[in-house]
């Protein structure tokens, strides 16, 4: 059941003892997972609260509960930018919901994100490193996801199993995914923290800073990539390539290969988890919204392709008539060519991707 902003503030007092919202107003969230609004006082306090909709939304909730607390003052300090702090919980029909401190800053679109400044695309970057950054025993000592390369290449697998049985896969994408599942050479990369749940909503910007990140249902140690596939929606090769140079330079490790590749493959699987999703709570409308935009990306793919094979069919027809005349026949006509494939297109092309899938 959705519910209002003002049926949202209203839980936020019995969460918080004393708390008196004087405004409110919708905030970004995953609409399929959350309902959520930021809250204000009289004394000029902001507030947030996030309602799950779900059984698996409210353990996601309360995951962020016991992540948020592993994250002591000493770490937070190293960190460039804030985390949410808990204010109150209060648990309804055997779900979490939980209101937080608000933070500096506001939420822009990702268009918005895409067409700022160079200072926000290294922004980014930074904010990205120091994620994938953190001390792996943060996630181990609160007993959450680990996986490793090929661990967490089965996993995805496993995932793609799941869709395929929805019947609602276009045999396209079903087909370019499970080569790219088993390419291992994709999947060669070293685990990082991770934080699972990653785009322009869970992202506070003040003057081209990014001044906190939220939303942290989903920390493990797993695929860095699954933390910038949100960044391909953007369509903008030249705001990509900056927040990825400004990560790579404070990462201050090997530069990994395949990341771009991942995180392209991870934008189009989102999409399957998306539909996964809804068809799971049951939300049809949703579920129809994710099978039209499979639907669209896969029309897209099959166009690439096919453009792909007529210029490698044009291009050797170039190469074998270039200085050379075609052989006669016995009449004196030229002899007919034989019919030519082209190669296949490589599994994984990174394609522009416009996507409201999120990972998770």
């Amino acid at each position: 059941m959705k519910r209002t902003p003002l049926e949202l503030a209203a839980i936020a007092t019995a969460a918080v003892p004393g708390l008196q919202p004087t405004a409110v107003a919708a905030s970004p969230d995953d609409a399929t997972d959350f309902d959520a609004a930021l809250l204000e006082t009289a004394d000029g306090r902001a507030w947030r609260i996030r309602c799950p909709r779900g059984t698996e939304a409210s353990a996601r909730l309360e995951t962020e509960m016991t992540v948020l607390r592993a994250f002591d003052p000493a770490v937070r300090a190293e960190l460039p930018f804030q985390m949410p702090a808990v204010a109150g919980t209060v648990r309804m029909d055997g779900l979490t919901t939980c209101v937080y401190t608000n933070l500096t800053g506001t939420v822009r679109d990702l268009d918005t994100l895409a067409s700022g400044s160079d200072r926000l695309a290294r922004e980014i970057g930074t904010t990205l490193a120091a994620i994938h950054g953190l001390p792996q025993e943060l996630v181990d000592s609160a007993d959450l996801p680990s996986y490793t390369a090929n661990g967490f290449r089965q996993r995805r697998l496993n995932e793609l199993d799941q869709a395929a049985t929805t019947g609602k896969i276009p045999a396209v994408l079903l087909r370019r995914w499970e080569q790219a599942m088993e390419d291992v050479t994709l999947w060669r990369f070293n685990p990082t923290v991770v934080h699972g749940d990653l785009h322009e909503d869970n992202l506070l910007i003040d003057d081209d800073r990014v001044t906190a990140v939220t939303g942290w249902t989903d920390l493990r140690i797993g695929d860095p990539a699954d933390d910038i596939a949100w960044l391909v929606g953007s369509n903008e090769p030249k705001f990509i390539d900056a927040v990825l140079a400004a990560y790579h330079e404070a990462r201050k490790e090997p530069v990994d290969p395949q990341l771009a590749r991942r995180a392209a493959l991870a934008a189009e699987f989102a999409l399957a988890q998306y539909l996964v999703k809804a068809l799971a709570l049951g939300d049809q409308e949703v579920a129809r919204d994710a099978e039209a935009m499979l639907a669209e990306l896969a029309a897209d793919i099959e166009a690439s392709e096919a453009a792909e094979a007529e210029a490698a069919v044009t291009s050797r027809d170039g190469v074998a008539g270039a200085g050379t005349e075609a052989p006669a026949s016995e009449g004196g006509q030229p002899a007919a060519e034989r019919p030519r494939t082209a190669d296949p297109a490589p599994a994984t092309d990174a394609i522009p991707l416009i996507t409201d899938g999120r990972n998770g």
